[in-house]
């Protein structure tokens, strides 16, 4: 049978409801059974979605952190201070410090629930996407990272208890990395020579699926003071990332100033570009279980009594 695709989506910085990638997941289905209209019954039931809302691991201290800063002495500008505790709180909070990473574990403690899922529900073997936004990225790259690993030593035991050791959870089947308005090159700096990129493929890829090729898209709008281009970072991102592609995202408001780092997930050149990596992927590790055996010409049987 055909393999189905595990497709795992990370939201960015921000208080995120649950269904955040809902438009991209209808575009994503729509495209994809156009592409493959014909090689299966139910092009629907290849793509399998897992949605991480990580935002929630860190709602609670937030929300609190807001009531005592609200409840001191007057500031002004209290709406925009609070959408920075929304917002850059996220990115300060995840960064694991030497004596405590709180946030830094339970924020990765639910992507591997999410992958975990998706293996019972698409498979053990199926080959994997990540498609994350904003600080999303960063924390799809260091999952993958810290997952690569030796022994998995810089997964926390809360993280590794999740893990149930299935292909996909080991991140042996990534093949498609989609990342949006991403800021991993700011936090590059963090390290010399602007840090190593994830290994892609973690190695195994060629094992479970011979003939699928890794790919990692970069999307960054130009507009967007979040996103940034990864290939010029060093040598080592130069040959990991397939490609930076530049994207005009947003509405009529925002696609032209730095609010456009909001419009990734319901633009249509995105869903455009995901899906025919889905397509080509889902195509490159079906094309033995698609390939039809040749039957055998039927023996002819002799009647007795016929003649020849």
């Amino acid at each position: 049978m055909p393999h189905k695709l595990a497709i795992v989506l990370i939201h960015g910085i921000g208080r995120t409801e649950p269904g955040y990638s809902a438009w991209m997941r209808r575009s994503l289905m729509q495209r994809f059974a156009k592409g493959i209209r014909g090689a299966v019954p139910d092009p629907d039931a290849e793509l399998v979605f897992e949605e991480v809302n990580w935002s929630s691991a860190l709602q609670t201290d937030e929300d609190h952190l807001w009531r005592r800063l609200n409840g001191a002495d007057p500031m002004r500008f209290t709406r925009l201070r609070q959408f920075m505790v929304n917002f850059a709180a996220d990115a300060i909070a995840y960064q694991p410090a030497p004596s405590d990473r709180t946030a830094y574990d339970a924020i990765h403690a639910r992507v591997a629930t999410a992958l975990s899922r998706l293996a019972e529900r698409a498979g053990p073997r199926a080959p994997l996407c990540l498609i994350a936004h904003s600080l999303g990225t960063v924390i799809a790259s260091n999952y993958m990272y810290d997952l690569a690993k030796r022994r998995n030593s810089f997964l926390s035991p809360s993280v590794r208890s999740r893990i149930n050791g299935t292909p996909l959870e080991r991140g042996e089947t990534l093949s498609r990395f989609y990342t949006l308005g991403s800021p991993i090159a700011l936090w590059s700096l963090r390290y010399p020579s602007f840090g190593d990129p994830i290994r892609f493929p973690l190695g195994k890829l060629s094992l479970h699926h011979p003939g699928l090729q890794p790919r990692w898209v970069n999307f960054y709008d130009p507009d967007d003071v979040i996103g940034y281009p990864l290939k010029p970072l060093n040598a080592r991102y130069r040959t990991v990332v397939s490609e930076d592609r530049p994207v005009n995202v947003g509405s009529w408001l925002t696609n032209w100033n730095p609010l456009s780092h909001t419009g990734y997930w319901n633009d249509s050149k995105i869903a455009e570009g995901i899906s025919e990596g889905l397509i080509e992927a889902w195509r490159a590790s079906s094309a033995l279980a698609l390939v039809p055996t040749r039957r055998r010409p039927r023996a002819r049987v002799r009647r007795v009594g016929a003649t020849s």
